[in-house]
Parts: structure tokens; sequence; C-alpha cells
């Protein structure tokens, strides 16, 4: 999707005006973990503390604190409903399963990514941001390391997003697949620098260190 610079300052401005609005309500009440959170065709539900799996035929995707919630797409307008449906398409092409997590102790998506593999069975997991940067981790790698990194979300396709969950359930087959090709353009960054701070700065505002991870039920509408 192509943003012109007048769409991307109506979006500034718009999430701007949303996380003023969500810091006076955050002072006025408290979401309980058991009411289903839906934004769009995506319905989320916090069903308890996200726990260490046993299986090595699963693949946890950890999502960031204002995934479907504060936040419901990425900076390139694409729904999170979307996003998160191709990704665990692939995984599930591959004869896996995929089990969601949401974080509320960082907002990197490194460290976002390695926590998902240490809670995961198979020792991959994925993590995502709400802007949509996402990359592929496994447990025993440092959490600056990284199997497969994708920087550049406003070049991510919904192909590519399904591509990456099925190359999470191949490592985690033990298999050692090709790197998802991905497009470059040095023009992005500049062009998408401003909303991708902004996006960021309001997923670092639901942080919450004292939450524990959580494990996630996740419905899609259509």
């Amino acid at each position: 999707m192509q943003l012109n610079e007048d769409t991307i300052r109506q979006i500034v401005v718009s999430v701007l005006e949303d996380m003023s609005e969500g810091s006076v309500n955050s002072n006025t009440k408290k979401q309980s973990n058991s009411v289903a959170v839906k934004s769009g065709d995506l319905s989320i539900q916090e069903i308890g503390l996200a726990e260490e799996g046993k299986s090595n035929d699963e693949v946890v995707i950890a999502v960031g604190p204002a995934f479907g919630d504060k936040l419901s797409k990425t900076m390139i307008d694409e729904k999170h409903a979307n996003i998160l449906r191709e990704i665990m398409a692939g995984i599930e092409e591959e004869g896996l399963k995929a089990r969601v997590v949401k974080n509320y102790i960082t907002a990197d998506v490194g460290f976002m990514g390695h926590q998902a593999a240490q809670l995961s069975g198979s020792g991959i997991g994925v993590g995502l941001q709400s802007k949509g940067t996402i990359l592929i981790h496994q447990k025993d790698l440092n959490p600056l390391a990284n199997l497969e990194l994708f920087p550049q979300a406003p070049l991510l396709t919904l192909k590519t997003y399904r591509q990456i969950g099925k190359n999470a359930a191949r490592y985690a087959k033990g298999e050692n697949p090709d790197p998802v090709p991905t497009q470059n353009d040095q023009m992005a960054r500049p062009k998408y620098q401003a909303i991708s701070a902004v996006l960021y700065n309001k997923e670092v505002k639901c942080l919450d260190k004292a939450k524990k991870v959580v494990e996630l039920a996740v419905d899609f509408s259509k």
C-alpha cells in the first residue's frame, strides 16, 4: 500500500489523538483480563499466564502489548487480523501448531522473538510488533541475534507474512529453509520514519513491567 505525505500526516495526527485519549482512559478504568478485546475482524482474549511449551510441533508468536487492542493496524494500514491470520496459516500449512502470546515487558521485536522462542516447545518463536516489524528467533540464540529479520515493515505483504510463518515452522522441524525473499527500498525508512516512531511510542505506553507474558485465545470473525 502506497501512502502519500498527506495520508501519513493524517495517520500520525490520528494516532497522537488516540494516545491522548488512551492516557485519560487508563487513569479512570482498568481492563479485565477475562474480557475479550475485539478490533475489527480480530478478537483476542487473555486466558492465563503463558507457560513453556512441551510439544516440539508448535511455534509461538509473541505480539506487542498494543497489538489488537490500542492498535489494530500496521504503519501501512494493514489489519492486524490479516497479518496474524497469514502467519498462523503458514505455520499450519507445514503441519505445526501456532500458539499466540502477548508480552507486556518489552516493545523490542528482538526480545519479543527471543521470549517467544523460550516459551516454544520447538524452540522457535516469532516476534511481531504492532507496527508490522517481525522476525524469527531461536531459543539458544542471543536476544539480539535471530534466524531471519524483516525490518522494513512497509514493504512486507500478506504473502510475505505467510511465508514467514512457513519458514518458522520449517526451522521448528529442523530444516534449513531459504530466507524469505523481501523487497528493498532505501526510501522506505525516511518515508515512514515519523509514523513508525509514533506507533512504537504508543506500543511502549502499553508496557507493564509487573505483568507476565499471557496466553491469548485468538478468533477471526472472517
